[in-house]
């Protein structure tokens, strides 16, 4: 279970970690495109569907990353005051019953889309665009299936929270 654990959280970690360099990529990106713009009058399309390509596969390929590091916002009046069994109990039901059946739906109703994509090599609609659309689209696979390895951490942490926690009895010994 342990070396489970680790190669969710290192493929976890290691994606977002690529996420740092396309940010700032898609900074420098962004402001050569509006220096050409607005300096020399000139907006070259395939620039600005690589600021696209860079903005959806920072969001896309962070969110594992962001919620391995709960960085994704959430309602915790509730949570905070609660033990750390019953938070362990309510991160794996919530990672069994909202996030695998939610990234199973995404992973099935975008799977045809992609692969039609893939199969036939889809560009940009722009003749000066990017020949790479089927791999933007590629992430629409790529975020359920890294959500998932993220998810199948948080259980097995939390299982570990589990095992290593004693329940808290009452006062009165029940």
């Amino acid at each position: 279970m342990s070396s489970l654990l680790t190669l969710c959280r290192e493929i976890t970690e290691r994606t977002g970690l690529i996420t740092r360099y396309l940010g700032g990529i898609l900074v420098l990106i962004t402001f050569l495109v509006v220096l050409l713009r607005y300096g020399f009058n000139y907006a070259p399309i395939a620039l600005q569907e690589t600021m696209t390509y860079l903005h959806a596969a920072l969001f896309m390929l962070g969110a594992a990353y962001t919620l391995k590091h709960n960085g994704h916002v959430r309602v915790d009046v509730f949570y905070q005051n609660m033990s750390v069994r019953k938070q362990a109990w309510v991160n794996i039901f919530g990672t069994l019953f909202l996030l695998f059946p939610t990234c199973l739906f995404v992973l099935i109703i975008c799977w045809p889309y992609v692969a039609d994509s893939w199969s036939i090599q889809e560009r940009s609609i722009e003749g000066s665009g990017l020949p790479f659309l089927y791999l933007l689209k590629t992430l629409l696979i790529l975020q359920p299936l890294l959500l998932m390895i993220q998810g199948v951490a948080i259980i097995i942490e939390n299982g570990v929270k589990l095992t290593q926690t004693k329940p808290v009895q009452n006062e009165g010994g029940q």
